[in-house]
This record gives C-alpha cells, sequence and structure tokens, in this order.
C-alpha cells in the first residue's frame, strides 16, 4: 500500500506545472524512505538479496571416510601434491582425524620459524641424506608409486581441506609426531599435545607457533 501511495505522490508531484519534487516535500519523502532501508536489520536485507535462492552452506567437518567421499575431487597446485603425497605415505592407514592432524604438523611447520615457509620446502628438507630426512617416505629408499588410488584420492580431499583452513585445530600447534610403535630420543624434551589413532603428537616450546599461543 505503502508503494502506491508513493507513487501516486511522485506523479502527483511531477504533474504540476513550475513544481519540482523538493518543493512539495518529495526529497524529504525519499529522504526518510531511504534511511529506513538503512537501518533494516541486515538479516532481512540479506533475506531481500537472496531472495529466490539460498545463500552457499559450508558443510562442518566429521572426521569420517563418508564425510570425504562426500566432497568434490581435489586438486591443487605443487603445494597441494606435496601435502597430499605426505598423507598418503605417512597416514593413509590412519583414521581420517589422524590424517588432518598430520596435515596440520605440516602447516604448523610452515608457520614456524624453524621451518622452510611452504608445504613442499617443509616436507622435502632433509631429503636426499638417507634416514636424515624430516618425512621419513622422502628418504627410505622406497618407490613412491601410489598403488592405492581410492586412498590417495581421500588423503587428497584431507590435504585440500587443510589448505583451504576449514579443518579445526587438533594438535595444539605440534610440529612434531610419531608412531606409538617407536619413541625417538627428541620426544622426551617436545611437550607431548596429543595422541591421535597411532600417533602421539609434540610441540616444541621454543618455536611456538601462531595456533598454539
Amino acid at each position: 500500500m505503502r508503494t502506491f501511495a508513493f507513487a501516486a505522490f511522485l506523479v502527483a508531484s511531477l504533474a504540476l506545472p513550475n513544481v519540482t519534487p523538493a518543493e512539495t516535500g518529495f526529497a524529504r519523502l525519499f529522504q526518510r524512505d531511504q534511511s529506513g532501508s538503512t537501518a533494516a536489520p541486515k538479516r532481512r536485507q540479506r533475506g531481500f538479496l537472496f531472495f529466490g535462492r539460498k545463500p552457499a552452506k559450508v558443510e562442518p567437518i566429521t572426521y569420517t571416510t563418508a564425510w570425504l567421499d562426500s566432497q568434490p575431487a581435489a586438486s591443487g597446485d605443487a603445494n597441494f601434491e606435496c601435502l597430499a603425497q605426505t598423507l598418503y605415505f605417512e597416514a593413509r592407514g590412519e583414521t581420517v582425524k589422524g590424517q588432518f592432524a598430520v596435515a596440520e604438523v605440516v602447516m604448523n611447520r610452515v608457520a614456524s620459524a624453524q621451518f622452510p615457509n611452504s608445504v613442499c620446502g617443509v616436507i622435502k628438507q632433509g631429503t636426499g641424506r638417507r634416514h636424515q630426512c624430516q618425512f621419513s617416505y622422502t628418504c627410505d629408499g622406497r618407490s613412491e608409486a601410489i598403488g592405492e588410488r581410492q586412498s590417495y584420492e581421500r588423503v587428497a580431499k584431507v590435504a585440500r581441506a587443510v589448505l583451504d583452513g576449514t579443518s579445526q585445530e587438533l594438535t595444539e600447534g605440534a610440529t612434531y609426531y610419531h608412531t606409538t610403535a617407536v619413541r625417538p630420543r627428541w620426544s622426551r624434551t617436545f611437550t607431548n599435545t596429543a595422541q591421535i589413532g597411532v600417533h602421539l603428537f609434540y610441540r616444541d616450546e621454543r618455536y611456538r607457533t601462531a595456533s598454539s599461543d
């Protein structure tokens, strides 16, 4: 009803000779209408903007194979490839949550001044010196051929989610991990922050990352 009244008022105002909208009070009415729109709740304005279509929803991570299988096929640049390959060789037999935790360690290292500042730099650190690399699969002398395609596709989705920043904090800033089958010397000097699946996670207090503050 208000819209029709406003339109009628405008037409009548413009039809009068030598009378401007400002002189008839049109400017004041227009200003009032504009200020009312500005003061409207943001939720109502969003509802108007998205009329006829629903805003995109970000589905929460549930750390299950069902969730992974529901995600689109993952792809990316060299850093994505490095992270996906690391998850395949280091954690494909782990739980989904454990795979996310291992990927988080890589990202925590990228954020730390103690390590290289790229995903591939972190993963390949020390590679070429047998058993002196940071990630054992890069210097154990074994083939790095990917034989389990479905497993790779799943861990690739984990890598994509972590690189996109959609995962949650799991390890409290850990930059090291090892399986429960071993106990390396360095584990005695670092802070144990979590155990997820068969991996124990550690943080070096001298190089705390932003995520662990």
